[in-house]
């Protein structure tokens, strides 16, 4: 019998900020990607929260309470969705947007008080400091770190063609 889901998927890092314009734009491309692979590909967010986006470190808290209550990726494509208003309102938004998606919002705004998810954002952007992550979004994949926050042309291309060698070599 054989199953069309290798034993051990090929991981797809995907280093984000949820604040970020270009990560906006690039969640088709996440989604193309998400479609097209589907269980053969894990697809893991990477945060990797900017300075500049004031906002941004308490949203990638807020997202990995979301992850924590099954809803990870929905939230990041509708906190993504709308910047402008994260940009705005901070928190309050985070909060609003868990709510919106049927989350346990006061557990979203409790774990951005008490801070339970600071580690893991920590540990994701010590290790994009360390591999030369610089922006957002930056993919990892088969050991190729691929810079989309200066141009996305041609990128998801060139994600799908490393995924597809990777499949390739293991089937």
């Amino acid at each position: 019998m054989t199953d069309s889901t290798p034993a051990h998927p090929v991981v797809l890092d995907v280093w984000c900020e949820l604040q970020c314009p270009d990560c906006r734009t690039a969640l088709d491309d996440v989604r193309a990607l998400r479609a097209r692979y589907g269980d053969r590909v894990e697809l893991r967010l990477r945060h990797f929260p900017l300075e500049k986006h004031k906002h941004s470190f308490a949203a990638a808290q807020a997202a990995e309470e979301a992850f924590a209550q099954g809803k990870g990726w929905p939230y990041v494509e509708a906190v993504l969705g709308r910047v402008e208003e994260l940009d705005r309102a901070g928190e309050p938004f985070l909060v609003a947007s868990a709510r919106e998606l049927g989350l346990d919002a006061e557990e979203v705004d409790t774990a951005l008080v008490d801070g339970r998810h600071i580690l893991i954002v920590d540990a994701d952007q010590a290790e994009g400091k360390a591999i030369g992550v610089t922006g957002t979004p930056t993919y990892v994949v088969g050991g190729e770190r691929l810079d989309g926050g200066k141009s996305q042309d041609g990128l998801r291309e060139h994600v799908e063609k490393i995924i597809d060698g990777l499949l390739d070599a293991e089937g």
